[in-house]
């Protein structure tokens, strides 16, 4: 688990962020899990989104923000959206835990302009208590993303945030209308890339320049190509170069796991566990 650190926020209450993404290579956006005290909570503006995503058993509250006035019992995963440049007011009752997301402007942003969608009609809106499934479900694999011991590659991250704007802004049915596939030269262009840079730290935005698509249509024509997501791929790819460098027997685990793009040992023995249903020193053992 991440250390727990005192977040950064500005608040009169008290709020301890008990993990945070900071030490995930996540660019752009971020997530902490966040224990917030009964009273009330000042929060400025910033210069960036935030999702709140309340986590547990129900708590009465009360808030000011956009200029409306809310009195609500919040349930588990409610969600409250905060476009960035608004402040607001937040009282609770009791104490809560809040899964709380951050996005860059610049980052919704390119979301919008690889959609192609009006920026009149593709702006993030203050919304309270959400209960859309599909952003729920995004939320709470980015949640679980944060608490796992081992996190998955950071592309998976983007992955989910980028989602998450999509379906925020209301991109989705386009992407449904324009879905395909990836035309062959282009899937084995990039294919050829992801082989040749496993080891390095791949992102969506590259490979999607690569294919000559918006990131959000590349994350959707390459699932339609290949039957899985980007960053599951990835992975798997990494796992089946590690496989055959243990069974060649030349380098150590440790070594293989930075020349397969692993964080380290343990990130590697992790995934080939879940992928291969062995471990690293199995492996080596039925050589």
């Amino acid at each position: 688990m991440h250390a727990m650190t005192s977040t950064l926020q500005p608040h009169s209450g008290t709020r301890i962020a008990r993990l945070s993404s900071k030490t995930l290579g996540w660019q752009g956006f971020g997530a902490e899990l966040v224990e917030v005290s009964a009273g009330l909570h000042r929060m400025p503006a910033f210069n960036y989104h935030r999702l709140g995503m309340h986590v547990g058993a129900p708590v009465r509250a009360r808030c000011l923000c956009d200029a409306r006035r809310l009195t609500r019992v919040q349930a588990h995963g409610d969600i409250d959206v905060i476009p960035a440049g608004l402040d607001g007011q937040w009282s609770d009752e009791s104490a809560c835990t809040i899964f709380s997301v951050w996005i860059a402007e610049a980052f919704a942003q390119g979301v919008v302009e690889q959609l192609g969608l009006p920026s009149g009609d593709a702006q993030l809106r203050p919304q309270f208590q959400m209960r859309e499934a599909r952003l729920q479900h995004l939320a709470w694999a980015l949640s679980a993303e944060l608490e796992a011991e081992q996190a998955s590659d950071s592309l998976y991250a983007e992955s989910l945030c980028t989602a998450m704007v999509v379906r925020l802004i209301g991109g989705a049915a386009s992407l449904e209308e324009r879905r395909r596939t990836l035309a062959p030269k282009t899937a084995a262009r990039v294919l050829e890339f992801i082989e040749a840079h496993l080891d390095q730290r791949l992102t969506l935005g590259e490979l999607a320049a690569l294919a000559g698509l918006s990131t959000p249509h590349f994350k959707v024509l390459f699932r339609e190509t290949l039957g899985m997501p980007v960053h599951r791929y990835v992975v798997q790819r990494r796992v089946e170069r590690a496989r055959a460098l243990l069974l060649q027997g030349r380098l150590s685990a440790s070594q293989i796991a930075l020349d397969t793009g692993f964080a380290h040992q343990s990130h590697m023995a992790h995934w080939m566990g879940r992928l291969l249903g062995v471990t690293p020193r199995e492996l080596v053992k039925s050589r």
